[in-house]
């Protein structure tokens, strides 16, 4: 079993805060054997990762989450960016045509960008994975929901800390029963559904200091583009 991360969240990403050695000094801290970085829309950070992943003993897994007409979906595996804004089943189309998964993110949250209101339940269904337990919850309902979702259609579920500070890395774990030791081989073992999760909340301050962090920096950032 390797302990692998699959949701965080890079200074590349506009409501992220640290570089990507931050992250990958964190899980490797924790244990972790994997690491995805999944920056929104952006994906050079992610390869950068994957790059100096192995100085940390860890596996790099390149991904980004892309920002659909319906909602987020992490995109695992892929190596060139899937545009944004794209329709739902295009962007998975485009993933796949990159050999990767798709794994839908917090689904039922709509108030962060889940997919769930805005699609079928067959458009769900066809995912790769779903998400079940993401820690930042504030109730837990969402990720009971997704839960109830993957199971009752038969899908294979991941755990993300969706980190946006180094911090909160492994919070969430998905544990792989992959046939070896590369991202390849974790990812196959997704998709098959050889996984369990693990997940502890993110604290309720972090999170709301996540949120606000991550605002300000978006407004800077549409600052500096305006000057």
């Amino acid at each position: 079993m390797l302990s692998v991360e699959l949701h965080t969240h890079s200074s590349l990403s506009h409501d992220g805060r640290d570089p990507v050695d931050h992250l990958l000094e964190q899980a490797s801290s924790v244990g972790l054997d994997a690491l995805a970085v999944t920056d929104h829309d952006e994906i050079d950070a992610s390869l950068d990762a994957v790059e100096q992943a192995p100085d940390y003993g860890l596996v790099g897994i390149p991904g980004m989450e892309i920002t659909t007409a319906a909602g987020h979906v992490l995109a695992l595996g892929v190596r060139e960016a899937v545009p944004a804004d794209l329709p739902f089943d295009e962007t998975l189309d485009r993933i796949h045509d990159q050999n990767g998964i798709a794994v839908i993110p917090h689904p039922f949250q709509s108030s962060r960008h889940g997919v769930a209101a805005h699609i079928s339940t067959e458009a769900l269904a066809s995912a790769d994975a779903i998400e079940v337990y993401n820690s930042r919850l504030l109730t837990g309902r969402a990720n009971r929901k997704a839960e109830r979702f993957a199971v009752e259609h038969g899908l294979p579920m991941t755990a993300g800390s969706d980190a946006h500070i180094a911090e909160m890395v492994g919070q969430a774990v998905t544990q792989v029963d992959a046939d070896g030791r590369s991202a390849r081989s974790i990812l196959d073992a997704v998709a098959a559904g050889r996984t369990s999760v693990v997940g502890r909340r993110t604290p309720w301050h972090i999170s709301f200091r996540q949120a606000a962090g991550g605002a300000k920096r978006r407004i800077r950032r549409a600052i500096g583009d305006l000057l």
